[in-house]
Formats: structure tokens, sequence, C-alpha cells
């Protein structure tokens, strides 16, 4: 492998790291701020520092973008939301492995090829392993559900994502999707965001350190790697993510997960992985694609 290769790869781990050691301090805040408010912080620090990177020219515009704009925004909402809302439920490490299952069967739904429906029936017998957990009351079936539900809005933020990416160039159309997502979650965060802080002035800081590791640093990290490895390459390393959120999870809150839950992440990784092996041919990369808004 050539040096700007192995840089790529350097990049991409410090992006899936960013990623999860910003939502394991954000569990950390739950004790201080519920989910929802985390939420809504998260998302007005996150639209914030990209409207300082990218002023949209929104007044451009037609009927279709702000539709695709729209649609984008509402993916992200509902994804940061129910990730959030999820790993307060269960451990972080779980939460991520389920959420993978929406872009699993997204990339099923577009190839139609059996390869890809053996990984992800494989991804399938993982998330059964959880779910039976759930069911003997090992894990909170809720947390389970909401999860899952992260997981179908990450596969329609993928959809949306790309065709932002067709109408807009570069950052301006994540960016007004990102204050959109803020927006959508006013309600459901707002006034327990404004109380907390008001109450405890201290949370700005670390509350904005999430949205920097998890949002700008980590897309950063990943357009850069983009720049220098096969999107192949990314995928499968991106399936790392549940093993990153694992250990950030243990280090920073303290929380482990069991061997059977162990058996479970270790499942849908290899799925995860052949997916980005298996796939048919590199999809085209365009800056609005990125680990942004993920957890």
């Amino acid at each position: 492998m050539d040096r700007r290769g192995g840089s790529g790869i350097a990049l991409v781990l410090a992006g899936i790291c960013s990623v999860q050691a910003g939502a394991a301090v954000a569990k950390l805040l739950f004790e201080h701020l519920d989910p929802a408010s985390m939420t809504w912080l998260r998302l007005a620090f996150a639209s914030l520092i990209l409207l300082a990177i990218a002023r949209p020219k929104v007044r451009s515009w037609d009927r279709r973008t702000w539709r695709a704009v729209l649609l984008l925004g509402v993916a992200l909402a509902g994804m940061n939301l129910m990730y959030y809302l999820a790993m307060d439920r269960i451990p972080i490490a779980l939460a991520v492995t389920l959420e993978l299952l929406g872009p699993l069967v997204l990339a099923l739904v577009l190839s139609r090829r059996w390869v890809d429906a053996a990984w992800v029936l494989l991804a399938g017998a993982g998330v059964g392993i959880i779910g039976a957990q759930s069911l003997t009351g090992a894990l909170d079936a809720i947390g389970v559900l909401l999860a899952l539900a992260a997981g179908a809005c990450w596969a329609g933020y993928i959809l949306s994502s790309h065709r932002v990416g067709e109408l807009v160039p570069g950052v301006g159309g994540l960016t007004a999707a990102m204050c959109v997502a803020a927006v959508l979650t006013t309600p459901f965060g707002a006034v327990g965001a404004i109380a907390g802080v008001t109450a405890q002035p201290w949370l700005l800081l670390p509350a904005l350190g999430v949205a920097i590791l998890s949002s700008a640093l980590a897309y950063a990290f990943e357009l850069a790697a983009l720049r220098r490895i096969p999107p192949r390459v990314f995928g499968v390393l991106m399936a790392l993510e549940p093993v990153a959120a694992g250990l950030f999870a243990l280090a920073i809150v303290g929380e482990g997960i069991g061997p059977v839950q162990m058996l479970a992440l270790g499942v849908v990784v290899v799925a995860a992985a052949g997916v980005a092996l298996t796939a048919a041919k590199d999809p085209p990369v365009t800056p609005d694609t990125g680990a942004i808004v993920q957890q």
C-alpha cells in the first residue's frame, strides 16, 4: 500500500474514533440533559459550525432542490434523535450495531444480488440474537426498536444525501439540511436544553465538543479519506464502527457488553464488511456524504 492509501486509512480510523468518542461523551451528559435536549444542542451547534464554513445560496434553489434538502433534514433529525434515545436505553455498541442494519438492507434493495442477500441475512442473524435478548429482558426492547428506527432513518439519509449532492455543490445542501434538522427537533429538545445549560452553564462546552467530534471533525476526516482511498475500502473500514463504539463506551462511560452481545456485534460487523467487499462497483463520492450526521 502506498503512503497516500495508508494516510487515507488513518483518516477513516480517526473519523470513526471521533464519532464514537463524541457519542460516549454525549451519553455521559445524559445525566444532566435528556437525550432529546442533547440531540437538539448537537444539531444546533453543528448547524452553526457548518454555517461558518459554508453559506448555502438558497435563493437560487428551485422547488425540487428544496424538497430534497427538506427530506434530508427530516432524515437527519430522525436518525440523530432515535439514536440518542436508543443509546440511553441500551449499550452504545449495540445501538450502533442495530443501526447498521438500515444501510445493509438498503444495499440489498438497490443491488438485488444474491450475495448481498446473504450478507443481509447474516446481519439479520446478529440482530436476531440482540432481539432475543430483548424478549428475555436482558435488553430494553424499546431501545432496540429505537436503534432500528435510527437505522431506517440512516438509509433515508443515504438516499436523500445522494440526491442533494447531485443538486447542490459542496456542503451547502448539507448545511441547510442540518439547520432543518435542528428546527425539527426544537419542540422535543430546545426547552430542556435551554433549561439545562441555564442551570449548569458548563454543559455548553462538552455539548460543543460533542458537535465538533461527531460532526465537523469527523466529516473533515472522512472527506479527506475519500479523496485517498476507494469507497469500497472506506466501507469495509466503516464496518468497524460498532467495535470502536464498544471500546470508547468502555473507556469513557464504563459500559461493557456480554459475550452473547459481542457475538451479535461481530456477526453484523462481518456482514457490513462483506457488503463493502463484494460491492458490484464503487459508488460515486460526493462532498455531501459523510459521518457528520452519524451517531
